[in-house]
């Protein structure tokens, strides 16, 4: 059975931040993830894993002006000392909270800055950040997402993600692939998960449509998992969704996939 890492950002939100990880442990996850821990200092956070025998699964380096309406800037060349600065950033939160990967978000192509142009940072910062992860002994991730609800963003489509892959040249970068985000784009699930594993380090789920919890929409969610099972898969699978009434009524998906 795969193992389920609850997504703090987007599960449990009728509690304060802080309170969700006695809430996500209650409701059995092992694993949490969420967008960003930098609101709050590493030493708070890692006491609320400690508290709840939780693990740090992932978070996402910086990716700019959150609230402004950015989502990464490792693909925009006027920012690139600012992105070194949120790798170092980045490493310090993950060494305090045991955190073994860290992902990246490639942004939204910036206007009047060519495709070349920003592909061409994209493989600059992540060959930097894939560097100094692996000194620290943590591992680079990068997502792709879908045009729809992030128009302009960049990195897409899993072939896209892994040709750059290949430019960067780093064997400390890998693949989130969010079947959400894939699905919209590209279809093909099972295939693509199948022939890509090998790259593949961390998975994300949501249904579509709506982006809420499994059972919700068209993706059949009871066969990926034993898909997943039968590949071999043993990270963890990000539940970064959207719950359609509250986090606890939504679960159902939750303790049938465990049996």
């Amino acid at each position: 059975m795969p193992k389920f890492a609850a997504n703090l950002s987007m599960l449990f939100t009728e509690e304060d931040f802080l309170d969700r990880f006695k809430a996500a442990a209650e409701a059995g996850f092992k694993g949490v993830e969420y967008l960003f821990p930098y609101d709050y200092s590493a030493a708070e956070l890692k006491a609320r894993l400690d508290e709840h025998g939780l693990t740090q699964v992932l978070h996402n380096l910086p990716a700019g002006d959150w609230g402004a309406g950015e989502r990464g800037i490792a693909c925009h060349p006027d920012r690139v000392e600012e992105f070194r600065a949120g790798v170092e950033k980045a490493i310090d939160y993950a060494t305090v909270l045991g955190c073994k990967q860290v992902n990246c978000l490639a942004g939204i192509q910036p206007q009047g800055v060519s495709l070349e142009q920003a592909r061409r940072t994209l493989v600059e910062n992540l060959r930097y950040a894939a560097d100094k992860l692996e000194a620290a002994g943590i591992l680079l991730l990068a997502e792709p997402i879908n045009t729809r609800d992030i128009p302009g963003f960049f990195l897409n489509r899993t072939e896209q993600a892994l040709a750059i892959f290949d430019e960067v040249g780093s064997p400390n970068l890998k693949l989130q692939y969010d079947i959400y985000h894939m699905q919209i784009m590209e279809g093909d699930l099972a295939p693509t998960i199948e022939k890509h594993l090998d790259r593949i380090a961390h998975v994300q789920l949501a249904d579509n449509p709506g982006r809420h919890e499994p059972g919700t929409g068209e993706i059949h969610y009871p066969f990926l998992f034993a898909h997943l099972d039968r590949l071999g898969y043993d990270g963890w699978i990000g539940c970064e969704y959207k719950p359609k009434t509250t986090t606890k009524e939504g679960l159902g998906w939750l303790d049938q996939a465990r049996g």
